[in-house]
């Protein structure tokens, strides 16, 4: 199988990036996490206008009907420029949950407004996996499941098992990354339930794994560039320190990996989109998150490392995707939870497999 993208995907991700580095990213993240939201609205307007939220929503639905990879390439741009606000939850694990619930009419409602950009959506979800509990965003101190920017979200929802309810937030929870803003949330109006929905919730959890995973990408790659330009400037004993061989070797070993993790989200984007079994839609997504995470957590470190303390400065705009990356890591699963959702597909493919 080849997994290359063809043109019309790589022009969509070059328009993409051109309008993330016009937006001057670094100030509008800055701005989002001090609770100002209005350049961070405006550059997921435009967002909105190249396609990016409406590119899995149908166009009964208002959208494009593109698919997973057309979602993953969007994501990975957005990731590279750390776009802030609830875009997962916007044009991934909204849509895939709408749209999969037996009941269309609540898909009908909402994601016309999504693919605009008029409305943003937030979603708190859990799903049993067996190895555990899958949440979106973690929990507050009192169990309360997390939501991304729920105080500017105009659908507000919290998905767990077989039920789907409008949910009703609290007070702010502090973030490793200033600009993920997480909200408990409490149930109240009962959307769905029953039969079909808890189908609906897995399938949704899986869509927004896997737009994390190309986020962690984008952010890795975002991490070496800056890491790649500084060695080049920075000067130790008279010569640039890229020209030492130590940086050299670690700079590679993170280009290494975010290359190895690529094919592993294409082939979950492809599963996705084209796969009728859950259980190998998550196996391939979770080897996508995790190997993306990983790679990108990887990039992190070694970018850290070549910048030494001022890294880790909240001036220094690097820190940004440092924080980003750790928080993105956990989010939409742990690494620990991808882990044994691979080791369970695994087993189980093995004990179907003739002797």
């Amino acid at each position: 199988m080849r997994f290359a993208l063809t043109e019309e995907q790589i022009d969509f991700a070059a328009s993409l990036r051109k309008m993330g580095e016009a937006a001057k990213t670094p100030g509008v993240v800055r701005a989002w996490g001090e609770g100002e939201s209005a350049t961070g609205l405006a550059l997921i307007r435009q967002l909105a206008e190249a396609g990016t939220l409406g590119l899995t929503i149908t166009e009964d639905n208002g959208g494009f009907g593109a698919g997973a990879l057309e979602l993953i390439v969007a994501f990975t741009e957005i990731g590279r420029a750390a776009v802030p606000g609830p875009l997962v939850e916007t044009a991934a694990a909204i849509p895939a949950l709408l749209q999969a619930l037996p009941d269309g009419a609540l898909a009908a409602r909402w994601l016309p407004e999504f693919a605009e950009g008029a409305t943003l959506g937030t979603l708190a979800l859990a799903v049993a996996t067996g190895t555990g509990v899958a949440a979106s965003g973690g929990t507050a101190a009192g169990g309360a499941p997390l939501a991304l920017d729920a105080d500017i979200a105009g659908l507000v929802l919290i998905a767990e098992g077989d039920r789907v309810s409008v949910a009703t937030a609290g007070e702010p929870v502090t973030s490793i990354d200033a600009a993920r803003r997480l909200f408990p949330l409490q149930p109240s109006e009962v959307l769905a339930e029953g039969e079909g929905v808890r189908e609906a919730v897995e399938k949704a959890f899986d869509t927004a794994a896997l737009a994390t995973a190309a986020q962690l990408l984008g952010a890795g790659r975002a991490l070496l560039e800056t890491s790649v330009d500084y060695v080049k400037q920075r000067k130790q004993f008279g010569k640039p320190i890229g020209q030492y061989q130590s940086i050299k070797h670690h700079l590679a070993n993170v280009s290494i990996g975010l290359e190895m993790a690529q094919p592993l989200l294409y082939r979950a984007a492809l599963t996705l989109q084209d796969e009728t079994d859950p259980a190998v839609r998550a196996r391939d997504v979770s080897a996508a998150k995790l190997a993306c995470g990983e790679a990108a957590y990887q990039a992190a470190r070694i970018g850290l490392q070549v910048h030494g303390a001022i890294g880790y400065t909240a001036e220094f705009d690097l820190s940004l995707w440092l924080t980003k990356v750790t928080a993105l890591r956990s989010a939409w699963g742990t690494p620990d939870l991808h882990r044994a959702r691979i080791a369970a597909a695994l087993r189980a493919e093995t004990a179907g497999a003739p002797a």
